[in-house]
């Protein structure tokens, strides 16, 4: 199989190191890349110094065939890259007619008048080919140098997503001309990483060599993927189809999409295709699993609504769980939770509703109910459905996986007619 390219991508600015600004351009470029069969190699953060911008510069080249920079290129002083590349690459700045053109138009769109240092921004190095931002008044930058293909970009994610799919990806895919890769994806839930790769490990063991699997776990879940490189042979995405059901076969009920959805958009596909509206009674996730519902576009052919019912006057008012049922066996029970649900199906006028209570932490604990501790429950007109989880990882993670765990109650209960 040819050798697949290597790229390295580096991004500048201090407040990506004070952790003032999160490095979500990193994981875009990975993503986007790996589509084409570029493999990233490493990351690096680096200040708005010019030593540490060219020292990164020069031991990307040793081990990329791809540099790809993201940040630096604003009108303010602290913006250097594209002054520290000019020099980098022995060239000087001249004025881009294109690029101050495309300045000149988003300060007319705006209506406000250009400055000097914006009119600034259309300078490019000369020997670089200009990368066109349609929606900021930073260019990007192209060099080809002994080799190594040079990339920089805004560092505003907007402006580098737009200047990636226009321009850059194609002008990649041309340049590199990498043999075709092919990726599925198989979302489970439920089952941790251990327990799954033991599960397949014999079916992993006997895949072909051009074909690789990568566990993605996540908080509850774990996404599945294979990728297949071309080998010669005719047909890549056909044979590596041709694998999953034996897959299907081992992981069962495990398995909640054959594509890269969150649960949150499975579950919602399952109530849209059957029918079927849902609302949710919820007290240790305060409203979170209503949240994860209706950010799915489309939710409201579904979903009614919620009670959040976070104390136990309103768990009696408004769901019409039993006083003495909270006195018996306190809020975080099997008795309370099924109560919940039931009684949130009927106020709620839905076909199916959720239930959650729990010890979310960091206090609040027993010895008979630590924290970590979840009641859930899901109930239509035939059956009500309890489960109890342990998890403890801290208060948010506590109620994000218990909010996963009740959608996959969800999941697995619903009626199929």
């Amino acid at each position: 199989m040819p050798k697949l390219p290597h790229a390295e991508i580096i991004t500048i600015g201090d407040e990506l190191l004070y952790g003032q600004v999160i490095d979500t351009n990193s994981a875009f470029l990975g993503q986007e890349l790996g589509k084409l069969g570029i493999r990233v190699r490493q990351i690096t953060s680096v200040s708005d110094r010019a030593d540490e911008i060219v020292a990164a510069l020069d031991l990307a080249r040793t081990r990329a065939d791809l540099v790809l920079t993201t940040g630096g290129l604003g009108p303010t002083r602290d913006d250097l890259t594209k002054h520290i590349l000019t020099e980098y690459f022995g060239t000087e700045l001249v004025l881009n007619e294109a690029a101050l053109r495309d300045v000149e138009g988003i300060f007319a769109r705006f209506n406000r008048p250009m400055l000097e240092v914006n009119r600034q921004q259309a300078f490019l190095p000369a020997t670089c080919v200009p990368i066109r931002n349609a929606v900021g008044t930073a260019p990007g930058m192209w060099f080809d140098d002994q080799g190594t293909v040079f990339v920089s970009m805004p560092g505003v994610p907007f402006e580098m997503k737009r200047m990636m799919t226009d321009t850059v990806l194609p002008r990649l895919a041309r340049h590199f001309q990498v043999p075709p890769i092919e990726h599925i994806v198989i979302q489970t839930v439920g089952l941790g990483e251990s327990f799954l790769a033991e599960l397949i490990a014999d079916w992993e063991h006997a895949l072909p060599a051009n074909i690789k699997l990568a566990y993605l776990p996540s908080l509850g879940a774990v996404r599945l993927r294979l990728t297949g490189q071309a080998d010669g042979q005719p047909n890549l995405r056909g044979r590596m189809e041709a694998l999953l059901p034996v897959l299907r076969e081992k992981l069962g009920t495990y398995v909640f999409a054959e594509t890269d959805i969150p649960l949150e958009q499975a579950v919602g596909r399952l109530l849209a295709e059957r029918g079927l509206t849902i609302g949710t009674a919820e007290s240790c996730t305060g409203g979170y699993v209503a949240h994860k519902l209706t950010s799915v576009p489309g939710s409201s052919h579904y979903f009614l609504g919620s009670i959040v019912s976070y104390h136990n006057n309103v768990k009696i008012k408004e769901l019409g769980v039993l006083p003495e049922t909270l006195a018996a066996h306190g809020a975080v029970s099997e008795e309370v939770v099924r109560q919940m649900a039931e009684g949130a199906r009927q106020r709620l006028g839905v076909d199916v509703a959720l239930a959650t209570s729990g010890v979310a932490g960091p206090d609040g604990g027993t010895d008979e109910k630590p924290v970590g501790t979840f009641w859930l429950a899901y109930a239509d007109a035939h059956q009500t459905i309890t489960r109890k989880i342990s998890f403890n990882r801290g208060r948010q993670l506590n109620i994000e996986y218990a909010t996963s765990s009740v959608l996959n109650l969800l999941r697995l209960s619903l009626p199929t007619e």
